[in-house]
């Protein structure tokens, strides 16, 4: 018999994982100790955890999972291919619907005065103490990151892979910069679309890939365009909103209530990322459409920033009255008091 502790090393999971799928009826103990409650497991449910965590990491539905556990190999295999083509067939529907509802929307006359909207802006950025997570893949080349501080368009990049003078995140900024300095057209969104795509390109050419967030801010509105796990962030009469969602490889299965997020943050996988620009990447970004009112603040951050000041401090230091310059260096003060174990980017702009 093995302890927790010791099972949970057998199979690469976490005890608290472990505890997690007993409490899902996933994989039961073959012991409990009578007063301790200490949970004991059989070499032979080695196999049968590392199943199940895989299952859930995949988002299989749980009723799907317990059946498939208890099959042969053989049947198992049917099941698991059978339920996967009918998540396809789902999706391909679902993507039908919704490309023909956005021709249809996009159609309409979007045109209208785009006058730029007056801002104030500063911003940061700075080398980590370690390249961070995305290097992994990617061993002994630099992360840098990249910005666009302009009028109406700010944007953030974290590059992973690549090397110094040919960093994905600067080709993918390098190929938003003319937004900033041309009026927009009828399709101001499609335009930012075409603008990513077109960054997605270039750094396709090269080694690496980069997260690229960008915000347009047009005369009563602001454009988004997201992908990654860099973010933006509103601030609306001293209430912090988030903006974007962060495209890590678990985020959908949590949203989706496919996972728990206790189950996504006991798994490895859960700081990689399942969008980003680069090769053999999904690099088709978020877009988002916002209303702008006189006195909001916009903050654009790397993972350098909200990875390390996630939760309370961050929201206190951005909410804080001061002009943006103010904002932004108190917030790299925390950073950098905190270790900065990552590279940043931060943007600060008030309208």
């Amino acid at each position: 018999m093995l302890t927790i502790g010791e099972f949970a090393t057998a199979t690469g999971l976490t005890a608290k994982a472990l505890r997690l799928y007993d409490d899902l009826g996933l994989l039961t103990p073959a012991e409990v100790g009578p007063g301790n409650g200490y949970r004991y497991y059989e070499p032979e449910q080695i196999e049968q955890a590392r199943l199940v965590a895989r299952l859930r990491s995949a988002g299989v539905p749980l009723p799907r999972i317990t059946t498939i556990i208890g099959l042969t190999p053989e049947a198992a295999t049917a099941e698991l291919l059978s339920y996967w083509r009918q998540v396809e067939a789902d999706t391909k529907s679902a993507r039908d619907v919704v490309v023909s509802l956005a021709v249809q929307l996009r159609g309409r006359d979007i045109a209208m005065n785009e006058t730029a909207t007056p801002t104030r802006s500063a911003h940061r950025a700075g080398r980590g103490a370690r390249s961070g997570q995305l290097d992994d893949l990617y061993p002994r080349k630099p992360r840098l990151t990249a910005q666009i501080t302009g009028q109406r368009l700010f944007a953030v990049a974290d590059g992973f892979g690549g090397v110094e003078e040919d960093a994905p995140a600067s080709r993918a900024i390098d190929a938003l910069e003319v937004l900033d300095g041309v009026e927009p057209g009828a399709d101001p969104l499609g335009a930012l679309d075409a603008a990513v795509a077109a960054g997605a390109e270039a750094v396709s050419q090269g080694k690496g890939g980069t997260t690229l967030t960008a915000i347009l801010l047009l005369a009563d509105r602001a454009l988004i365009s997201h992908v990654g796990d860099s973010r933006v962030y509103r601030v609306r009469q001293s209430s912090l909103d988030r903006l974007t969602r962060d495209h890590t490889a678990l985020q959908s299965l949590v949203d989706e209530g496919r996972l728990t997020p206790d189950e996504a943050w006991a798994d490895p996988r859960r700081v990689q990322l399942n969008r980003a620009i680069g090769q053999g990447a999904a690099s088709a970004p978020d877009l988002s459409v916002h209303t702008i009112e006189r006195g909001d603040r916009f903050v654009l951050t790397t993972d350098g920033v909200h990875g390390v000041l996630e939760g309370q401090q961050f929201a206190d230091l951005v909410v804080a009255t001061g002009d943006p310059e103010t904002v932004a260096s108190a917030v790299e003060e925390a950073v950098l008091a905190a270790g900065a174990p990552d590279n940043y980017g931060l943007i600060v702009v008030d309208v």
